[in-house]
């Protein structure tokens, strides 16, 4: 059953929130079952009304599904909800059977997954990524999963292209998450794509976590623990941030931790999972897209004030990171957000 939207007396046509399906399966994992319901309840607009609506299903009709804790969820939609999903996100699982060992989707998962209507956006957190991975929608395209689990799901899907370095990519209608908490950097970039830095910022702010995260998994890869003594590199960091829009070169990041160069890079990837530069980058690209998005400065003033030099360059780079250009970008978010200039075709996103 598809979704029409109704019209008010007038003809207009009447405002309908867009609808995110989280599809539950045995063995989830209820910490990130919940990540969706979590970020996607928060967002409202400016009268107040909510712009995301969460409904959860089951592959079967309503009943519990079982989870890896002690307890089961009762779920009150069966599969032929997805149907009606603006946005489908599958969770991680523990208990995927023959879909983890051979790839294969299960007939009762796969007459579910017929339910989805074409255009519809897709979203895995975790292990979920094996369900768009054996529905073939990942045939040919960028995705992550866990790092621990990334050289597993190479060799079983060998035409996607794994990247497991990165917290989650951003493929358009396609997009794929890390493990655990990453589902909630991944929920809170599609807010900021669809309405706007400063909403996924308030969103981030209830939540009680950061809006934008350094760095991609290899910071959470474990190694050998650094000596107590040696330093870090978050003084550099904070140094950086307070002065983006002036020329910040390597040597003067190492400097404010009286490091060389050669050492203040490697611990700052070992940190980071990023070099100097790309997280400069990164940064600049965040501060340049809040201020097209809050200010009314002209798009020469917002390269300046980011640290990018000249409008050209700021074009490039947010054309490289984000999929459109600054003038794009402005009119999609300052108008309100429709999503348009949120397609970052097979951008990879460390944070």
């Amino acid at each position: 059953m598809t979704r029409e939207p109704s019209t008010e007396p007038d003809g207009a046509p009447e405002f309908r929130p867009h609808r995110v399906v989280v599809l539950a399966l045995d063995g989830l994992l209820p910490f990130e079952l919940g990540i969706p319901h979590r970020i996607f309840s928060r967002p409202r607009d400016t009268l107040g009304r909510h712009l995301y609506e969460v409904v959860t299903c089951s592959v079967r009709p309503p009943g519990p599904v079982e989870t890896d804790a002690d307890f089961a969820v009762q779920i009150a939609h069966g599969p032929e909800t997805l149907a009606t999903a603006d946005t489908v996100i599958v969770p991680a699982s523990y208990e995927l059977g023959p879909l983890y060992d051979d790839g294969v989707l299960t007939g009762e998962l796969a007459a579910a997954l017929a339910h989805i209507r074409p255009g519809t956006r897709l979203a895995s957190i975790c292990t979920g990524v094996y369900v768009l991975a054996a529905a073939g929608y990942l045939d040919g395209r960028p995705a992550t999963t866990h790092w621990a689990d990334a050289e597993r799901f190479q060799r079983m899907f060998p035409r996607i292209k794994v990247d497991a370095d990165v917290l989650f990519i951003d493929d358009g209608d396609v997009l794929t998450s890390a493990g655990v908490a990453a589902g909630i950097d991944l929920c809170l970039h599609i807010v900021r794509r669809d309405h706007g830095t400063a909403v996924a910022n308030e969103v981030a702010r209830r939540t009680v976590v950061p809006p934008h995260r350094d760095g991609g998994q290899a910071q959470y890869i474990q190694r050998p623990v650094p000596h107590p003594q040696q330093a870090t590199t978050t003084t550099a960091r904070a140094w950086a941030l307070g002065r983006l829009h002036e020329p910040i070169q390597l040597r003067d990041m190492a400097e404010q931790e009286a490091m060389s160069v050669r050492t203040f890079t490697r611990r700052f990837r070992e940190e980071t999972g990023v070099s100097p530069g790309q997280w400069l980058t990164q940064q600049r690209v965040e501060h340049a897209r809040h201020l097209l998005e809050s200010t009314d400065l002209s798009v020469d003033q917002v390269a300046r004030d980011a640290g990018f030099g000249t409008a050209q360059s700021m074009r490039q780079h947010l054309q490289a990171a984000l999929g459109v250009t600054p003038t794009a970008y402005r009119r999609t978010f300052r108008a309100g957000g429709d999503g348009a200039g949120g397609r970052r075709g097979g951008t990879a996103t460390r944070g």
